[in-house]
């Protein structure tokens, strides 16, 4: 699988008994890794021994360092160097089981970074079936960045994963990307110029006739598949005119981020070793409840995934 996850970062994961805006704050634990949703995919992928190749920016020093660490994790990384520094997430877990993120932008990038970007891409895509593309896109990225690297991964035979919000979302919708993943809170976002994050407190029932009708319009508008996540309830997927609900697994959970991606990495790696796409959906479900019981952000018992799919099928 050939992973599209340009914004790479450095994470601070830092845990706190309780954050408190205002005063000074000494936390308990704080652990930085490189980050970002694509490499959460890879992260996904090695660990259901996929092979799994990511091209991200690499900024400046610190993401020379980034680069550096991601090759003691044996991601293989595709460089793209770039000017500027790396940015740097913060993911704060309190006690209570909440969790804030807080992302910096990332380091500007021009027009022809964004086309040595494609260049990378397209050298590549050839040798997968599948590309995913995944999280932000840096500021001077294109408006279409990832429906333009969906129709060079058509081109080439691969299907796309697109996993992005907003405006990015629905040029890759209306483009007619391979398979979108949005969570329901983005999906209705751009059906409906509105976000409801009820997700976790609605009706189970409401939640899940929203997550279909939510599907089925993205492929209505275009996409040629959809995934719409809704939380721990459970994901809908829409595939022509059919319409189905995957229930996601009961799990404990302890952090939460990265459930997503984790979700496009089983996704895309059942894909790639040539599994129907309903069996697919299903280890990216498996994928993602295995990865919220892990204290680390796209990471993974491969055991506990084949597991829960298993139980699902």
């Amino acid at each position: 699988m050939l992973i599209a996850g340009p914004n790479l970062t450095l994470d601070r994961t830092l845990t706190i008994a309780e954050l408190r805006p205002g005063e000074v704050l000494r936390f308990d634990e704080a652990v930085t890794t490189p980050g970002g949703k694509g490499v959460n995919v890879a992260r996904t992928a090695l660990a259901l021994g996929a092979p799994a190749v990511l091209v991200g920016f690499v900024p400046g020093h610190t993401g020379a360092a980034a680069a550096a660490m991601l090759a003691e994790e044996d991601v293989s990384l595709a460089g793209v160097e770039v000017g500027g520094e790396i940015r740097s997430s913060a993911i704060v877990l309190e006690r209570s089981g909440r969790v804030t993120v807080m992302n910096e932008p990332g380091p500007p990038v021009r027009p022809e970074d964004w086309e040595r970007y494609e260049t990378a891409i397209a050298e590549r895509v050839g040798e997968h079936d599948v590309l995913a593309c995944s999280g932000s896109l840096p500021p001077g990225a294109p408006p279409d960045a990832y429906a333009r690297l969906a129709r060079i991964a058509a081109g080439a035979g691969a299907i796309a994963i697109v996993d992005v919000t907003g405006a990015q979302l629905g040029a890759a919708v209306d483009g007619g990307a391979g398979i979108v993943t949005p969570n329901l809170a983005e999906a209705e976002g751009l059906l409906h110029g509105r976000a409801d994050e009820t997700v976790e407190a609605g009706d189970p029932d409401e939640v899940r006739a929203r997550a279909g009708r939510a599907a089925a319009d993205l492929v209505a508008r275009g996409a040629r598949r959809a995934v719409v996540t809704a939380a721990a309830a459970g994901a809908a997927v829409a595939d022509g005119d059919a319409v189905a609900w995957i229930p996601a697994p009961r799990v404990t959970v302890r952090n939460p981020v990265g459930a997503g991606d984790a979700l496009v990495g089983g996704l895309g790696v059942a894909l790639e070793r040539g599994e129907s796409f309903a069996r697919a959906v299903a280890l990216g479900v498996a994928a993602a409840a295995a990865s919220v019981e892990t204290a680390k952000a796209g990471t993974l018992d491969p055991a506990r995934a084949a597991a829960l799919a298993a139980a699902a099928a």
